[in-house]
């Protein structure tokens, strides 16, 4: 037996969902990707501590991903097994009275709909954000003003080899789009801790469904994406940047620059990895050439 059947055999025989040759185009936000040999969903930490140790002890590769909004899958797809946490599973909950638990599985946006429920303000800037907790901590996730080291407390992970660790705020590393965790694979956030401030629960939701209606009239939502495709260059704003080289509406295969946001590279129809791949390499030429600009991407390619 292969040491993917073997993992496979173990993980459905500690109650975790499984699935074989699982297209991750089901499980990007960019609607692109081949299949992954083996998907992994646990429910919580403990079974996906036991994932690792056996992934590990079997030599099968693991990788890991939260909702997959910041991802661009190679068409080949994944080898090894994809651990990713179940989202129904994944529930908030009060830790303290202005302090919120949540494991890294659930929602931003249940998160922060959880938050304005218990009346706390901090998270509003987050609400429409599609990754997971957890993805949101790795990244440092921010919009409108707000990151996420605005309001973490502490962040719960386990190790390559499957062992628990817990890291306060000031041990994060938390910058633009970076955290301790973006340069250490292998660790998996389990949860994490948001300290918020008591607020008028009327308030919080008018500045959340404000930022919503934000997103919905300047982002391109109606089409599969990875969000802002490139970080924010230094001195400048790459949508700036790409709309100043006249590439809104540039395409490669079915891939195209956003004609409502030149920041996001969009799935227009059925685009491909290499189609994104192949644009993204287009517009980062084109800006150097013409401004002098380097962009580095956002979305992560696995």
């Amino acid at each position: 037996m292969s040491g993917i059947h073997e993992l496979r055999a173990y993980c459905e025989s500690i109650g975790c969902a499984c699935h074989a040759d699982e297209p991750m185009s089901r499980h990007t936000s960019f609607k692109i990707g081949g299949p992954a040999d083996l998907l992994v969903r646990p429910a919580d930490a403990e079974t996906a501590a036991k994932v690792m140790r056996r992934a590990g002890e079997l030599g099968v590769a693991l990788t890991i991903i939260g909702r997959g909004s910041d991802l661009l899958v190679s068409d080949e797809g994944i080898r090894g097994a994809v651990l990713s946490f179940d989202e129904q599973a994944a529930k908030p909950g009060m830790q303290g009275p202005e302090t919120i638990f949540c494991p890294a599985g659930a929602s931003l946006t249940a998160l922060c709909v959880f938050a304005w429920q218990q009346g706390l303000s901090g998270l509003e800037f987050a609400y429409g954000i599609p990754g997971s907790v957890g993805g949101a901590v790795y990244m440092n996730a921010g919009a409108y003003g707000g990151e996420m080291k605005d309001v973490l407390e502490s962040v719960r992970c386990l190790t390559p080899e499957g062992g628990e660790r817990v890291l306060g705020a000031a041990e994060l590393e938390l910058s633009y789009r970076h955290s301790w965790f973006t340069g250490r694979p292998g660790h998996l956030i389990t949860g994490a801790a948001f300290r918020l401030q008591k607020g008028d629960p009327a308030a919080i939701r008018s500045k959340m469904d404000d930022l919503m209606e934000r997103r919905k009239q300047k982002q391109p939502l109606e089409y599969p994406s990875g969000g802002s495709t490139f970080k924010r260059p230094a001195g400048s704003y790459a949508s700036a940047l790409i709309d100043r080289c006249g590439l809104k509406g540039s395409r490669v295969g079915g891939a195209m620059v956003s004609e409502k946001h030149a920041g996001f590279v969009i799935n227009y129809d059925n685009a491909t990895c290499r189609d994104v791949l192949a644009l993204v390499e287009l517009v980062q030429k084109e800006v150097l050439e013409k401004t002098g600009y380097t962009l580095e991407c956002e979305i992560k390619l696995l």
